[in-house]
């Protein structure tokens, strides 16, 4: 039968099998979206940006900064399903870089780069209130912990690490393994493996404790944004004027992501810290050094990320007799006029290529370890309570607490008011009124 209807119908490749009861599926051709929808998600991303950056620093409103959050999330998040988005568009810019024969579309870039040119001017307000994985991490962070300085430093490298093998990876073809360790992406499309269920679980999970842990540890965009937004022009201030000390901004920061005013230093003091900047100063190469030469050894693991060096292995274990079973990739091999001494020599040529890119990937992350040290052994002066520019996502919790803003907002008439039972302001006591004039 199924030859018979093969005969009738030259049109069809394969022979239809015989199946009792079974409808043959007829093709279908997906809708093609054209240029519509691609230019109304970069319109809403750039209407996004503006509103965050202007309830952020303007108007200062922690209301409609949780109102666009929602709506962010909603959008971007479960209505586009995360695509495209500007943490997976790191790859698709950095294929294009390394492969001309790659074009990435402007859609893309758009969302890659209005990102970052936001940043630089305001501060990281994208991850304030548009990123849909920081929406979705914001609005469950509701018992926060304080992650103790030396380990939040400590795990904030991860993200540069992971940027890094990203870059590298999406370079030479081995894979996009931000979009496929997003752990969110399961959430917006309402399905997904359990492997990405339970790791996107995870991550809420911990999230309710610890303030965006995704964010802070393992963004790879986030870790370009960090940078940038120690450059940006205007950024968030705690108080609209003159900051009382109360600790209040500090208490309220799920994020740790603001520094307590400095104190005085005594010579002892300040001669511990020339040691340490120049310890790592002189640290720094080695520490560089050190771990390309750590890269260049883990050739064979990186390459077995890429497909062809694991059917190269699989084809291996077949040929040896090891394998009880053969994969798809390698039955769709054996059926190819490709040769395996070809393919042997593409995975040995490859492993050899990733001997220098896990060296630079070593190095890079000998170059991330030393600046951190270098930035951490250089005392900065504050007068009062200030946000980190690299780590503050401005969200405008502080807001909320702020005795000075919410004098500003006429919701008290003295700072004293908004002060916990037994505090007092750390600082000069000033005693603000509605409207900001002294008593």
């Amino acid at each position: 039968m199924g030859d018979a209807m093969a005969a009738e119908t030259p049109e069809l490749m394969f022979p239809v099998p015989e199946f009792s009861d079974h409808p043959i599926p007829t093709a279908t051709v997906p809708e093609v979206q054209g240029q519509i929808a691609p230019l109304l998600d970069v319109a809403i991303l750039f209407a996004a940006l503006c509103l965050a950056s202007y309830f952020t620093l303007v108007s200062r409103s922690r209301r409609n900064v949780l109102l666009l959050t929602i709506a962010s999330l909603l959008w971007f998040g479960f209505w586009r399903q995360g695509c495209v988005c500007p943490i997976g568009a790191t790859q698709n810019v950095a294929l294009a870089v390394f492969d001309p024969t790659y074009v990435v579309p402007l859609t893309v870039v758009a969302f890659f780069i209005l990102p970052l040119v936001f940043t630089l001017f305001f501060g990281r307000t994208f991850c304030a209130s548009v990123c849909p994985l920081g929406a979705m991490q914001e609005l469950i962070a509701v018992r926060s912990v304080a992650v103790p300085r030396w380990l939040d430093h400590s795990l904030g490298l991860v993200a540069y690490i992971y940027l890094g093998a990203a870059v590298i990876f999406a370079a030479t073809r081995t894979g996009f393994i931000i979009c496929r360790y997003d752990p969110f992406i399961a959430f917006f499309r309402l399905g997904g493996n359990a492997d990405m269920l339970i790791f996107g679980s995870c991550i809420l999970l911990i999230g309710v404790f610890v303030g965006r842990p995704y964010c802070r540890y393992l963004c790879p965009y986030g870790a370009i944004l960090r940078v940038l937004s120690c450059f940006s022009k205007w950024r968030l201030s705690i108080p609209p004027g003159t900051c009382i000390n109360c600790q209040l901004c500090e208490d309220a920061c799920p994020y740790g992501a603001i520094h307590p005013p400095t104190v005085a230093q005594t010579p002892a003091a300040r001669r511990r810290g020339k040691r340490q900047f120049g310890f790592a100063l002189l640290a720094a190469p080695f520490l560089v050094a050190g771990f390309w030469w750590l890269g260049t050894t883990l050739a064979v693991p990186l390459a077995q990320w890429h497909p062809e060096s694991r059917l190269a292995e699989q084809v291996r274990l077949e040929e040896l007799g090891v394998a009880e079973t053969t994969t798809d990739a390698s039955d769709a091999f054996r059926g190819s006029p490709r040769s395996v001494d070809d393919l042997y020599q593409s995975a040995l040529t490859r492993r050899n290529d990733f001997v220098t890119l896990g060296g630079l990937l070593g190095a890079w992350t000998g170059l991330v370890i030393g600046f951190k040290l270098i930035y951490l052994s250089v005392r900065r002066r504050r007068e009062d309570y200030q946000a980190d520019r690299a780590g503050c996502v401005s969200c405008g919790r502080c807001y909320w607490y702020c005795p000075v803003e919410k004098v500003r907002l006429g919701l008290i008439s003295d700072v004293s008011e908004a002060l916990p039972d037994g505090r007092t302001p750390g600082g000069p006591l000033v005693q603000l009124t509605v409207g900001g004039k002294k008593p």
